[in-house]
């Protein structure tokens, strides 16, 4: 199993070492345009093989493509990560460039891959590489929801004071901080709804802080997360490899599903080998609908800013 992470920064960084710890692939390619950097990254990563106990070969380079030949799956985090104050709306001009670029270069080479988009505007950036590939739609996944979903049940085990894997919760929509929808109504702690826990004060508190997730961490870091980001990659790389079927929302193409049409937004879908296995449609209330549709209107408004 050979495994393509185009950006070694630090989210690229942070994928390739969580898919190499979890021990499934063979080989990992990290590729990045500035020189030598994802070389010195897969050397760093490399030398803690017998430390981390993993077999994986790392290996990187500076933008040849024919080293990324025959990859099953194939990840772009490239482009400008955010600043405090950025919107991801505001990244568009420059990353779909550059995601459009990595796009046809990894596709030329490795004609059969699943592709995942991590770059932001995530949503618009997916769709991106829908309008300008010739992949099949199900080869191409958005990575949004997978970690919007974690960082909601982080946000749920800190209000309740329970242990992460008490709690569970999804997130769809769009992966904008406006845009995310966390299905509050449907999330619960061993299968006890987080009403029992939570006061409705609280669980709004939960849902407002899971939608500044990103920005909260950018503020205080002074640029985008990487470990969540990379071990969200990491996970949906590891079900679409070992053919598992586990359940993510992610960012996919709907036709029709939820009402909706040439879109790509966050919905819950059953990965596995070929990608996108199958779209999970829930009952959302009519609430929750308004808000899916309001999230969608905002992901076409940036969509209308590329040329495709």
């Amino acid at each position: 199993m050979k495994i393509t992470v185009v950006g070694a920064g630090a989210v690229g960084a942070s994928c390739a070492e969580y898919i190499a710890i979890k021990d499934f692939a063979s080989e990992v390619v990290l590729l990045d345009i500035k020189e030598g950097y994802a070389e010195g990254k897969a050397m760093d990563l490399m030398q803690t093989a017998s430390l981390n106990g993993f077999d994986t070969t790392i290996s990187g380079t500076t933008n040849d493509y024919s080293k990324t030949a025959n990859s099953n799956i194939c990840v772009i985090t490239s482009g400008i990560p955010r600043k405090p104050g950025m919107t991801r709306e505001e990244l568009i001009g420059i990353n779909a460039g550059i995601v459009k670029t990595v796009a046809t270069n990894l596709i030329e080479h490795s004609p059969d891959t699943v592709l995942i988009v991590v770059s932001n505007p995530m949503d618009t950036m997916t769709y991106l590489v829908h309008k300008t590939t010739n992949l099949p739609k199900n080869r191409i996944i958005g990575m949004g929801g997978a970690l919007d979903s974690a960082r909601f049940k982080y946000r749920l085990a800190e209000a309740i004071g329970a242990p992460m894997s008490d709690v569970d919760g999804i997130v769809i929509g769009g992966h904008s901080d406006k845009g995310m929808l966390p299905l509050t109504r449907l999330a619960g702690r061993n299968s006890l709804p987080i009403s029992k826990f939570l006061s409705e004060e609280r669980i709004q508190q939960v849902l407002e802080d899971t939608k500044v997730g990103g920005a909260t961490l950018t503020k205080l870091l002074g640029t985008s997360a990487w470990y969540a980001p990379g071990a969200a990659v990491a996970g949906l790389v590891h079900t679409v490899a070992l053919d598992t079927r586990k359940m993510f929302p992610c960012s996919v193409m709907l036709e029709g599903e939820y009402g909706l049409n040439d879109i790509c937004i966050g919905v819950p879908v059953i990965l596995g080998r070929s990608g996108v296995q199958e779209i999970l449609e829930i009952n959302l209330t009519e609430a929750e609908s308004a808000k899916l549709a309001e999230s969608a209107e905002g992901v076409r408004k940036t969509n209308g800013l590329l040329d495709v």
